[in-house]
């Protein structure tokens, strides 16, 4: 990791650490909204971004691993048991949910993916026995932790922050090591990554499942922080914002998550005061990032080195031995 890279995720954490105390309720609650969907989409980024798959069924998982947690808290399961069961039914249907991905490509893997976000919407719907269907899953409970209790806002919070900071360390390691190099010569170019000796079928299943993984702890902190859960939040429409997320913050950045879910999520908020314009307002200001930004918000330090070597390059230029004469 760069220095810089270092010197700013520190502060980014003193930032996080300090602030929340001195936020009304409502503040600290959308700080831990946007870390919820940081997590979901680092994993999004790891099959976007890194091992370049096109996935919109990414509302699904979240889906899952939030019903999973409400579920079996109903069912008097502890929380603790239905984080990692939330985790691992993710990873094994992100698993298969990587088969299609290795016989299309391209814009048929994305529709193969938004017909399995909107097949596990309908179950969430009608299923009623199971996932209360519109009428939802409601009064769950947040956990304790060794005695603490993380009902307020503030102590789920930090829990949350804690969590997120664990997943992403954890992401680091995994795309540092010959993992993540792996990825990202099956995004480059599958053809010679295969040539290398790269196993592309077990690359290309692995980053669903990961990722899925991930959207799954999302998923599982997500329905204890809002304690009610319906199948409104993991629609299709909520895949394609997540994927909007990851695209703006930057795909295949490591910290684009960051930027992303803060456009996707604190955004918005920020524009209430435009009233019922403010959902048109949000519209235009991510395409005019996505026509201008293309590589996403961690870009434009790049952006900006590439101009200034630019000039410097033409007034360079200006100074040859044309201009001397």
């Amino acid at each position: 990791m760069k220095r810089s890279h270092v010197v700013g995720s520190l502060l980014v954490l003193a930032v996080l650490l300090a602030v929340p105390p001195w936020l009304k309720n409502y503040g600290v609650y959308l700080l831990s909204y946007w870390l919820v969907f940081v997590i979901a989409t680092m994993g999004l980024n790891l099959t976007v971004g890194y091992a370049g798959q096109k996935s919109l069924g990414h509302a699904a998982f979240f889906g899952i691993g939030a019903y999973t947690v409400a579920i079996l808290l109903k069912a008097g399961v502890s929380f603790w048991i239905g984080l990692p069961a939330a985790v691992v039914l993710c990873f094994v249907v992100g698993l298969a949910l990587g088969f299609p991905a290795l016989r299309v490509q391209t814009i048929y893997l994305a529709f193969a993916t938004l017909g399995f976000n909107t097949a596990v919407w309908l179950v969430m719907r009608n299923e009623e026995w199971l996932t209360g269907g519109t009428f939802g899953i409601n009064n769950i409970a947040r956990p304790s932790l060794f005695r603490l209790e993380l009902q307020r806002n503030l102590a789920y919070y930090y829990f949350v922050l804690a969590v997120a900071i664990v997943t992403g360390a954890l992401l680091w390691r995994l795309l540092d090591s010959p993992w993540g190099k792996a990825f990202t010569a099956l995004r480059d170019n599958p053809i010679r990554a295969e040539s290398l000796g790269v196993d592309v079928r077990a690359y290309t299943l692995l980053s669903f499942a990961i990722g899925a993984a991930y959207a799954g702890v999302a998923g599982a902190l997500y329905a204890p922080l809002v304690e009610f859960i319906e199948p409104a939040p993991f629609t299709v429409g909520a895949s394609i914002m997540m994927y909007l997320m990851v695209v703006v913050g930057g795909a295949g950045r490591f910290f684009g998550p960051l930027l992303g879910a803060a456009v996707g999520v604190l955004l918005p908020e920020w524009l209430r005061f435009a009233q019922a314009w403010y959902l048109f307002v949000f519209g235009i200001a991510v395409i005019v990032l996505v026509r201008w930004l293309p590589d996403g918000l961690l870009s434009i330090p790049e952006r900006l080195r590439e101009r200034r070597h630019a000039r410097e390059a033409a007034a360079a230029q200006a100074r040859g031995p044309g201009a001397a004469q």
